[in-house]
């Protein structure tokens, strides 16, 4: 069959073989891996090659994870580099809410990119099986690459969305993750060659560093935060009966409460998960953009709002830049934002924070390198162990915490430094008690056979 291919600057025409398939950004290459090929390997997840989902670092990118002072570290992060194809980078972040949020957003990390591998490798088969003439035939080259981009635009949002979709509907479904009253962030970011595919809801966000007309280093926001203090995502809230408000001793914080009950209270207008106020405007539908990557952008950090809260986008492209050895520099960031949480918020319990850096060019640091400095990949991996956390999890996944009691529901009793447990079905949950500082939400729905206030 004949098929068109583009690169960054021009068009060719090429055959395809058996062996070959035409990606989403319309270039022929040889297929490493099958959407069942990797089904085949769901089952042991945590060794499939090329992926990386705990403290470390792959070829191209560092990621880093720390439990705050909230309970279990509700955070999970994922770099899928040859994600579906060879070049092609899969990164996310996912930051889960309310009493199982921790068990959502490693849900959701673990999940999503699979279906956005089926989705894309779906289509790629149609179009295997599909007929035509040479599609070059009939347009100058320049049409072709107007037409072909736009194209490759529309079917990574149709990916995207189809995607994000049926990841809702299986955790809506789900027999053991009980997602009513708890959900997940999800920024996620497709790197083929120079493009960037990315989609997102809630308040995980997306930066890039790049360079200006001065050849300074700036920060550009990739992602929006989607909150309830947006106007579009509050009108649509309110039309859909929720209610949009900030509590008196946190009037800069908006948030969606029920139309007859003041609960959950979620601090963000689009999660995962959430079921308990998806009828009242909260979506799942996520914010796509499609960026072409120059010579003048160096690297991206894609993080939790444990991040965003104490340090600006442009602090943290300054602590990546200025990281001695690239394989520390996502926790680095996580250092620094741990700092400016004491000194901030002093009377605050620090949030989670997970940080992903995918270098634009590459690169990592030679294994020479990180000896040099006193760290190798391995010891990178071991080093949160010091403080405490569990050495691996029910998913093999090092350096996060058992999953065998849930930390994040609290009493008022717990409002001293330490700690506490109270049982997932405490009606009397308040995600506040004890806390100073913004939380996901406020607390969980206690629904009677009263009359709904209209």
């Amino acid at each position: 069959m004949g098929c068109c291919v583009s690169t960054s600057s021009h068009s060719t025409c090429s055959s395809m073989s058996d062996g070959e398939i035409v990606t989403m950004c319309g270039v022929s290459k040889r297929a490493r891996t099958t959407y069942s090929d990797h089904m085949n390997t769901l089952q042991n997840i945590t060794s499939i090659p090329n992926r990386i989902f705990s403290n470390g670092k792959s070829q191209s990118s560092c990621i880093f994870t720390q439990q705050g002072r909230k309970g279990v570290n509700q955070d999970a992060m994922i770099v899928w580099e040859d994600f579906m194809t060879e070049g092609l980078t899969f990164c996310g972040v996912f930051d889960g809410h309310g009493p199982q949020g921790h068990l959502v957003a490693r849900k959701v990390r673990d999940t999503l990119p699979l279906k956005l591998f089926s989705f894309l490798d779906s289509h790629e088969s149609k179009k295997k099986k599909s007929t035509g003439s040479n599609c070059c035939s009939r347009n100058s080259g320049l049409d072709i690459d107007v037409e072909i981009e736009d194209r490759v635009d529309s079917l990574w949002k149709d990916a995207f969305l189809k995607s994000y979709k049926s990841m809702d509907k299986e955790l809506r479904s789900h027999p053991s993750v009980d997602c009513f009253c708890s959900g997940s962030t999800a920024v996620t970011i497709v790197k083929q060659g120079s493009n960037l595919f990315m989609g997102s809801i809630g308040d995980s966000r997306a930066i890039m560093a790049s360079y200006d007309s001065n050849n300074s280093l700036v920060a550009i926001q990739l992602t929006v935060d989607l909150k309830p203090d947006l106007p579009r995502e509050a009108e649509r809230i309110k039309r859909c009966k929720g209610r949009v408000f900030a509590l008196q001793d946190e009037p800069e914080v908006s948030r969606v409460w029920l139309p007859f009950d003041d609960a959950p209270g979620l601090a963000m207008a689009r999660a995962f998960g959430d079921f308990c106020l998806k009828e009242y405007g909260v979506i799942s539908i996520p914010e796509f953009s499609h960026r072409i990557i120059t010579e003048k952008d160096e690297f991206i950090v894609l993080a939790s709002d444990g991040i965003w809260d104490v340090l600006s986008n442009e602090e943290v492209i300054e602590i990546v830049s200025s990281s001695p050895i690239r394989s520390t520099a996502a926790r680095t960031v996580v250092d620094s934002a741990a700092r400016e949480w004491k000194t901030k918020y002093p009377t605050s319990r620090m949030d989670d924070c997970a940080v992903v850096c995918l270098f634009l060019d590459g690169k990592m640091d030679s294994e020479s390198d990180n000896e040099e400095q006193g760290m190798s990949s391995a010891t990178f991996q071991s080093d949160c162990n010091q403080s405490g956390v569990n050495e691996s999890d029910d998913n093999g996944q090092i350096c996060e915490p058992s999953l065998q009691r849930n930390f994040t529901v609290r009493s008022a009793e717990e409002k001293s430094g330490e700690v506490g447990v109270v049982s997932c079905d405490d009606n009397g949950w308040s995600g506040l008690e004890g806390v100073t500082r913004v939380n996901s939400l406020v607390q969980l729905p206690r629904f009677s056979e009263e009359t709904p206030r209209e």
